[in-house]
């Protein structure tokens, strides 16, 4: 199986991209102004560090999606922190709450936020998650997807 991608809702992609460059701009903004004060000489470093945060938060985003689906394992990908993986096999329940889906194996546990994904990507997952043959009272999913 080729690695399936679930991919981020484009609202989000964009929403990451559009604040980068609105902390851009503030920092050129400052950049180009004349300061006196003392105390606004911090805004000339921190509004571009956040600007590049959301960027690279943008890049990495649309370059490596939410999940990344391959024939053993699942693994969500996070800008900051680190990534969490889980193998198929391992899975031993599926729990649906308060919008996310909850995987557990006997070693780990896994959350995936359903709001964050893309419809099409969803119905992927469902169709992946519906197929690892678990027992009814262990998956949300009905016994014929």
């Amino acid at each position: 199986m080729k690695a399936l991608k679930i991919r981020f809702k484009k609202k989000r992609l964009y929403a990451n991209l559009i604040i980068g460059v609105i902390w851009l701009v503030f920092a050129v903004i400052i950049l180009f102004t004349e300061f006196t004060e003392e105390e606004n000489h911090w805004m000339i470093y921190v509004y571009p560090i956040i600007g590049f945060l959301y960027l690279g938060q943008y890049w990495y985003d649309s370059t490596f999606q939410y999940l990344i689906i391959d024939d053993n394992t699942i693994q969500r990908n996070i800008f900051y922190g680190t990534n969490r993986k889980i193998a198929l096999k391992d899975i031993t329940w599926i729990k649906k709450f308060a919008g996310d889906y909850i995987l557990k194996s006997d070693k780990k546990d896994m959350h995936i936020d359903l709001r964050l994904i893309d419809e099409s990507s969803l119905d992927e997952l469902n169709k992946v998650l519906a197929n690892l043959n678990l027992p009814a009272d262990k998956t949300p999913f009905p016994s014929a997807f």
